[in-house]
């Protein structure tokens, strides 16, 4: 079968298309899948065009990507899964350690060891080969009518895990969220408006796409208002300060813009990645607020920050931020109805998301800045072709 995989290299890794032995279920709670589509996010970005993968111990290769739509080909006796289902699967896997309370419990998603593996990122391989084995206990099922966009159920996952926790922490207070501030208009940050609209709440996202942009434009279908950010020649501190510089923090106008418009959140979903935001969406939160922050970049920006207004904020504000990049079982089948949800409210809109289909040959020298909005990898024709709601898997 066709995988893409990255390979240790004489002096660095690269990225492939490979031959490799079909795998075989061989535990009775084994299932094999056939892949119909796979996504691609930042993380593939990362060791696509940086070549950046942790490879199983031993090994010189490993199959990458994680966001998984297939159907059941073979389900074991003990599985409890149905050849014919649509699937996906859990992308982390538990440390093992006996001392890891989370994974001990299933909750591998806050391994406390960082031991964990990911399937396709850390340790495991990943889901863009022909063919795939799972166990049951980490396989999702996936309605069949679900198949047009059942390969974002991964990302929105991602979110719906940040709703729970924001729904746990919020027993403290009686409170009545109306409106977020969403920042970046990646497949997340649109997500992310879909599901606070479907939440009823008045949703805004500023973000460096172009006004114009089919992020912009997919934003204001499901009734989010969108705001090109502009550059306003905002500074970062230098990772040398010569002695006596001027004490200055990190602006993007994230705050000037805000004011402008008179937008004060009860929600900030930091999507861009660009970790300065972080900190100027404190600041913006109304009291009793959360900012949930779900990008990540890597590096090693310096910033001045005015730590003790923050802490202001936070303690005489009872302000609360949460992380999420990991998601447990409940909350993949929370994503399924949320997805379901905004097919009926907006219907089309996440297959529009999907704007770039790719073909296996053409993810190692893909150009990630040319990506409209999601690249989504198509190994049987598209999803909607290769499964129909109702039919035997083709």
């Amino acid at each position: 079968m066709k995988a893409v995989v990255i390979r240790n290299g004489t002096d660095r890794q690269y990225v492939t298309v490979a031959d490799l032995p079909v795998p075989i279920p061989t535990g009775r709670d084994d299932v094999l899948i056939r892949v119909l589509s796979v996504g691609l996010d930042g993380t593939d970005r990362e060791i696509v065009r940086d070549r950046y993968g942790v490879l199983p111990e031993g090994a010189e290769q490993m199959v990458i990507g994680h966001e998984l739509l297939g159907v059941i080909e073979q389900a074991g006796p003990e599985s409890g899964l149905t050849r014919g289902e649509l699937a996906t699967a859990l992308v982390r896997r538990p440390c093992g350690d006996a001392a890891c309370a989370a994974c001990r419990h299933g909750q591998q998603d806050y391994c406390q060891s960082g031991a964990y593996t990911e399937r396709g990122i850390r340790g495991a391989d990943g889901f863009l080969s022909e063919y795939v084995v799972e166990q049951a206990r980490y396989v999702v099922p996936i309605p069949a009518v679900c198949a047009p966009y059942g390969v974002l159920v991964e990302p929105q996952s991602i979110v719906e895990k940040v709703c729970s926790q924001i729904a746990i922490v919020q027993q403290r207070v009686k409170w009545e969220p109306r409106t977020a501030l969403i920042t970046g208009s990646g497949p997340l940050g649109i997500l992310t408006a879909l599901t606070c609209r479907t939440m009823g709440l008045d949703t805004h996202v500023w973000s460096r796409s172009g006004d114009d942009s089919v992020n912009a434009s997919l934003i204001r279908r499901c009734g989010a208002f969108y705001h090109e950010a502009k550059d306003d020649g905002g500074t970062a501190l230098p990772d040398t300060q010569p002695p006596g510089a001027e004490d200055r923090h990190f602006t993007s106008g994230l705050q000037q813009f805000a004011e402008s418009q008179d937008i004060r959140p009860d929600i900030i979903w930091e999507c861009s990645g660009h970790t300065p935001l972080a900190f100027e969406s404190i600041q913006l939160l109304n009291p009793n607020g959360v900012l949930a922050i779900l990008g990540v970049t890597s590096g090693s920006r310096r910033l001045h920050i005015p730590c003790d207004l923050l802490n202001q904020e936070m303690v005489l504000k009872n302000k609360c931020i949460i992380g999420s990049v990991n998601a447990s079982r409940a909350d993949f089948v929370t994503g399924i109805r949320r997805l379901q949800e905004m097919e009926r409210d907006f219907p089309g809109l996440l297959d529009s998301m999907m704007t770039d289909r790719l073909a296996m040959a053409q993810v190692p020298e893909l150009d990630f800045s040319s990506v409209a909005v999601k690249a989504v990898v198509d190994l049987a024709g598209s999803a909607r072709q290769a499964y129909k709601a109702g039919d035997e898997p083709i």
